[in-house]
């Protein structure tokens, strides 16, 4: 009987390790959706500089804001990949969807040729806050070749619940609205 209870504890240890009781989840932003609105190729190229993120995404755990000046890290919520680098791969993929342009890069890259048109985007804060998310964020796009230069502003904030799964999935509502935002203005640069 002995060894019968013993191969039972061995067996719920197992069981309870391996269906990862307690452990991390794993969170993506890269993946870009389906844009709502595509246009015409801009007949452009356009390079993409890195996505400027605040600091608190350096430790690659997902933030609350508890107080506007307080926030608080979900360490079962981990980032799988560095967010300056996966939001700038889903504004490349998303871009070069809503145009129906595969000459979208990241800026610089190591080709002779220089993009015609260069875009810039900095978030300054990206954060969950009491059933809300905040994204608000400056860009800028600069044709290389004229020199003009188009700068705006862009803020929303999307209900979520309390969980990171939700928190998540918001989050990747409000980059589509400012992907959106983006696109759109493109069309007339």
């Amino acid at each position: 009987m002995k060894a019968g209870f013993i191969k039972t504890i061995i067996f719920t240890v197992i069981s309870i390790v391996l269906t990862g009781c307690g452990a991390n989840r794993y969170y993506l932003l890269s993946t870009p959706k389906e844009p709502v609105a595509t246009y015409t190729a801009l007949g452009k190229s356009i390079g993409v500089q890195q996505v400027s993120v605040p600091h608190y995404f350096d430790k690659r755990l997902l933030a609350v804001a508890q107080s506007n000046s307080q926030i608080h890290f979900i360490s079962s919520a981990v980032w799988a990949e560095d967010m300056g680098m996966g939001l700038t791969n889903r504004l490349i993929g998303h871009l070069q969807k809503t145009f129906h342009q595969p000459q979208v890069y990241a800026y610089p890259w190591d080709t002779q040729r220089q993009p015609v048109l260069k875009l810039k985007v900095q978030v300054t804060r990206f954060i969950a806050q009491e059933g809300t998310v905040y994204l608000d964020a400056n860009w800028e796009i600069e044709n290389l070749q004229t020199k003009k230069q188009h700068a705006e502003l862009f803020s929303t904030k999307v209900s979520t619940a309390d969980d990171a799964t939700s928190i998540i999935e918001s989050m990747n509502v409000a980059f589509s609205k400012l992907e959106a935002q983006i696109a759109q203005r493109m069309t007339g640069f």
